[in-house]
Formats: C-alpha cells, structure tokens, sequence
C-alpha cells in the first residue's frame, strides 16, 4: 500500500517555511512514497524538487494550489503555471490542456483568508463532462485547517459525489507534513493516478494538532524563515 501527500507548500509560497530539501527529506521520514508540492500560485519550486526527489527515495508530483475566481483548486501532474483568477470551469479546462488532474481543497473550509471552494461551485463544476474528467478528487481531510467542522462536511460532500476522496497535511511547516495522506494500491505516482481515477484511494489521519499548535508552529517558522523567504537564499 502506497501513502501519498498531495499538498504541501515550500518557502517559494507566500506563507511558506520550509526549503524543498527540507521538504522532502521529511516526507521520506514520513513514509511517504509520493507527494506533490502545490505553492500558491507558483511553481518553481516544484519543479526545483523534481530534479532533487530522487535522492531522497520519494516521488514528486509538480502541482500548483491555484488561487481561482471561486476558490483555491489543486492542480497536479503539470510543469507550466495556469493564471490566478479565472473560473473554477476555467482554470480545469486549463490544467487539462496541460495533462493534469485537479483535486478540490479544503472545500468549504474558512478562516485565516482561506479561499475555499463551495458545495455547489463544486456540484455546478462537475456537470461539465470535461471538468468531471479532470477534477477528480475531493480533499475530505485537511490536517491543517483551522475551521475543523470544514472536514466534517467535505467528507458529506465526498459522499455524494463520483469522485476519488483524498487526505492531505497542507503543510506550511515540515513537521506537519504526513499528518494527513492518502493510501493507494502500489507504490508510484503512475499507481496514484490509476486509484485517483479508479476511485480506490482511502484517507489516513494522524493525530490531529490542535488549532493553537498549528497556528504558533507556522509561526515561529515563519519568523525563522524570514531571511531564507526574504533574499531566496539557498531555498533548495
């Protein structure tokens, strides 16, 4: 059984406070087999780590967490950049012409400037036959997320949609990453896709960290990153 993390940010994210190499050598010892960075709105730093996975025995996912006109929207399994501010319809329409999939983050979920996807943006979305091939998964677990009930009700949503349901940490610090993963037959990200597409990937959750630790541990990084986020000084 493969593990995956499907959302993780780098310092090359605007709230962001890890290096890639920090990145990914907590994802090894996370267990994980597969991740995907998705900085906002960016990515260069995902696509710095693809030349860097190797040596620390994980697979990457290039993705993007793109900033849409209705919510935030993961787009994975694409090495060019896709605007800001389009429609959800849009932005998908756009990852596909790139090769990717997308995964709806934190739907629902509020607070702390968080732009999610609603209920029935989503369901609206979804009745596009392109968009239904492409937006294929539905994070019902986000380790990170302040607004908890959030969770509670994408697992709902899940439920009654045809679409693949994933756990992701959406870590901004390097100790968070894994607390929230997705367990897939096999081991690859070629495996991943297939039980991304198939329908098959299952959630696992750690033990979830308490609104204070998450918001007081991406601080104190934060302001320890300050200089690396600041000049771009040794960001690998």
């Amino acid at each position: 059984m493969g593990l995956a993390d499907l959302h993780l940010h780098t310092i090359y994210s605007y709230d962001g406070t890890a290096s890639l190499a920090a990145v990914l050598n907590r994802a090894k010892q996370a267990g994980l087999d597969v991740i995907a960075i998705t900085d906002h709105d960016e990515i260069t730093g995902a696509l710095k780590a693809m030349e860097l996975a190797s040596a620390y025995g994980v697979e990457l996912i290039p993705g993007i967490e793109i900033t849409t006109a209705d919510g935030d929207l993961l787009a994975l399994f694409i090495t060019e950049k896709v605007a800001p501010g389009l429609s959800l319809v849009e932005t998908v329409l756009r990852v596909r012409a790139l090769g990717g999939i997308c995964i709806a983050p934190h739907p629902t979920a509020g607070g702390m400037g968080m732009k999610s996807l609603s209920a029935r943006t989503i369901l609206k979305a979804l009745r596009n036959p392109y968009v239904a091939e492409t937006l294929i998964g539905i994070e019902v677990y986000n380790a990170s997320t302040l607004d908890r009930i959030s969770n509670h009700y994408a697992a709902i949503l899940g439920n009654r949609l045809d679409i693949a349901h994933v756990g992701n940490s959406d870590a901004h610090v390097v100790d968070a990453i894994g607390l929230g993963a997705t367990e897939f037959e096999g081991s690859t990200a070629a495996d991943l896709l297939i039980a991304l597409k198939n329908k098959t990937t299952k959630v696992r959750r750690q033990k979830e960290w308490s609104a204070f630790r998450v918001l007081s541990s991406w601080g104190i990084r934060y302001v320890e990153s300050a200089f690396i986020r600041l000049s771009g000084v040794a960001r690998a």
